[in-house]
């Protein structure tokens, strides 16, 4: 071991033996090293030959600094010499150089980092053979074919995805090598990709969902064709839907999907694509299969899909189209509605949002036909299921200990999207939200007992929530089956009325629909009550006391000259 190799040694050392002077000391004398022109040199040679993981790195840490740094002002022969050199190792053109190659994930990351630094500044005018000299490697087998995928990935980290902030130089340099790429080798690329995951889907697993997480990154810039057609379509879905294969091999193959769907593209052809995919194959696997995570990539891809058909029935003037656009949303929808019910998915947030503007268009619909009610309702059911606390927490809610209170202000802010898209199906099918609600609370009032706390919070909190997208007059008419949802209201004592959560939600909600005892005075004695026993001020809990004082004022103050025939019960109860 020469003097370098100790001194990298104590950089990376992390016992807490070396004092930090000697640390210092092995980094100057690294940084020296550094500045000779001989250190690319240095450090190809200590790649062949070393087998210390952290002089590799080094190594490699250097080597793609120096390239990155003063790659412009090497002379013609280093510059030759370093791309051979990285190439060898990267194809295994040595096999004493395989010590690289089956090292570490971050070694052979950082060797794909090196390499895509030369791409950057050679591919296509210097080094126009870079792609199609790698394919000839391929054969060598699975390290080789790993490392083929750690180049894609890191091409598409360090230069081509817009994930990243880029400089308009590096936009440029990524214009220039997707152009050079898409008339010189994509095509010998795909046909590598498929051949690979034919050959080893049975063998190594592994190796296939790396080539098709590769591959998934690039399908949004090639030509769509290499990807849709007769042979790599099938093959996705037979990696689906043919098992017994893994998890991730499959989850890397529906994502594949999801990139051909989400494609870029004018309407018509979006439609005709989506048409193609043929996507009910897919749908059993949502009831089939209970793996959370490929459940999660089902739940995006059959999200992405329904996203882009909702987009072609906007853009498209064609009614047959938008017939076809609303069928293909028809397909998806239940599978949909079933996940967000009993998972729970990554991708939710895009569901809500999706969900939010399928609500949104069928505003245009007048009258709503069937099949859209019964998506109104199915969405009704959704929110529902995923408003409602876990019972898990039931205690930490009600004494309102640090981690109730955490799952509370979590609830608060998960709710808001929730919410918003109850008060958009409220807005287009008002008397199907009323008539869900009504029988949500039907429901929790059959059932009310201590064990379904959570089902009487939330659908106390769907009626409470769809008072903010009813006027004022509506709520003081009481149109709809709101006068009934009021008094079903104000008649019910639920056995579980000692929680917390559920008294508090029970108060704010008679307060929110309040006006509609400005016109119906029989109902104030039930008001009273509902403020006055033991679900409000005189509530075991003190925060629950407390809120039902604030609210009864303002109650007070809206109804008036209306409690005046009750002002002698109003201070008899008060003073007890």
């Amino acid at each position: 071991m020469d003097d370098l190799e100790k001194a990298i040694l104590i950089i990376f050392d992390e016992s807490g033996a070396i004092g930090d002077d000697l640390k210092k000391q092995a980094k100057v004398y690294c940084n020296d090293i550094k500045e000779k022109p001989s250190i690319c040199r240095l450090c190809i040679e200590k790649l062949c030959f070393s087998n210390l993981v952290q002089v590799q790195f080094w190594c490699l840490q250097t080597l793609h600094e120096v390239i990155r740094t003063r790659y412009l002002t090497m002379a013609p022969d280093e510059r030759h010499m370093i791309r051979g050199s990285v190439f060898s190792i990267v194809c295994l053109e040595d096999k004493n150089l395989t010590r690289v190659l089956e090292g570490p994930a971050f070694i052979k990351n950082k060797l794909a980092q090196v390499l895509i630094t030369l791409i950057y500044f050679e591919y296509p005018l210097v080094w126009s053979s870079v792609f199609v000299d790698f394919f000839p490697h391929l054969s060598k087998g699975n390290v080789v074919i790993d490392m083929f995928c750690r180049v894609l990935n890191a091409l598409d980290d360090e230069l081509i995805s817009l994930d990243y902030p880029r400089t308009s130089e590096e936009l440029t340099v990524a214009s220039r090598v997707k152009d050079a790429m898409r008339q010189q080798c994509v095509t010998q690329i795909v046909r590598a990709w498929y051949d690979i995951v034919s050959m080893y889907r049975n063998s190594d697993q592994e190796l296939c969902t790396s080539v098709l997480d590769s591959m998934r990154r690039y399908i949004s810039w090639i030509d769509i064709t290499l990807i849709v057609n007769d042979a790599f379509i099938p093959l996705l879905f037979d990696l689906i839907l043919v098992g017994p294969l893994s998890d991730q091999l499959r989850g890397a193959a529906l994502r594949c999907l999801l990139a051909v769907v989400s494609k870029r593209m004018d309407p018509q052809s979006k439609l005709s694509l989506l048409q193609s995919l043929q996507i009910s194959r897919v749908l059993r696997l949502v009831t089939e299969d209970g793996d959370a995570e490929l459940v999660s990539d089902i739940a995006a891809l059959l999200t992405g899909y329904a996203v882009e058909a909702l987009d072609c029935f906007k853009r498209i003037n064609s009614e047959d189209a938008k017939g076809i656009s609303m069928e293909l949303l028809s397909e998806v929808l239940p599978s949909i509605f079933y996940v967000m019910k009993n998972f729970e998915v990554d991708a939710t947030f895009n569901i809500f949002q999706f969900l939010s503007g399928y609500v949104a268009i069928l505003k245009s619909f007048a009258p709503l036909r069937e099949k859209q009610l019964l998506h109104l309702g199915q969405i009704l059911e959704v929110i529902l299921v995923l408003i409602r606390y876990d019972p898990a927490y039931r205690t930490n809610l009600d004494v309102m200990d640090k981690i109730g209170k955490e799952e509370e202000d979590r609830m608060v802010e998960f709710r808001k999207d929730l919410f918003v898209l109850l008060r958009t199906v409220g807005r287009v099918a008002p008397d199907v939200t009323q008539l869900f609600i009504r029988n949500s609370l039907a429901s929790a009032v059959s059932r009310s007992s201590d064990s379904n706390v959570e089902e009487v919070e939330g659908a106390l909190s769907l009626l409470y929530a769809l008072g903010e997208s009813i006027s004022e007059e509506a709520i003081r008419t009481g149109s709809g089956l709101l006068s009934e949802l009021v008094l079903m209201l104000l008649s019910t004592k639920f056995t579980c009325h000692s929680n917390r959560l559920v008294a508090l939600i029970y108060l704010e909600t008679v307060t929110r629909y309040v006006k509609f005892i400005q016109d119906n005075s029989q109902y104030i004695p039930m008001v009273l009550a509902a403020f006055l026993d033991e679900r409000g001020i005189h509530h075991p809990n003190i925060n629950v006391s407390r809120r039902a004082s604030y609210l009864f004022m303002r109650v007070v103050k809206l109804l008036k000259m209306k409690l005046v025939p009750f002002i002698e019960t109003i201070l008899q109860v008060a003073i007890i």
